[in-house]
């Protein structure tokens, strides 16, 4: 029978990085922290640009009607 030995003194996994890991610097600032982790992020991604889209979309109609709006009033 083999002998039982003390449980290991290191996990035999490897542990998760940190939040960020060694690719964040500490010298970097609060907004390009935000920016990093809440705009660029690939995860979150797609609901920024639908958001920036909407955005666009609203504001493209108001530049459209306070240009273009005496058409729209009948003559």
């Amino acid at each position: 029978m083999a002998r039982r030995t003390a449980a290991p003194a290191q996990p035999s996994y490897l542990p998760h990085p940190q939040h960020g890991g060694s690719l964040t610097d500490p010298n970097e600032g609060a907004f390009s922290r935000f920016l990093r982790t809440e705009v660029f992020a690939p995860e979150k991604l797609p609901g920024n640009i639908s958001i920036a889209s909407a955005l666009g979309v609203f504001f493209g109609g108001i530049v459209l009607i306070r240009t273009c709006g005496e058409y729209l009033v009948p003559a």
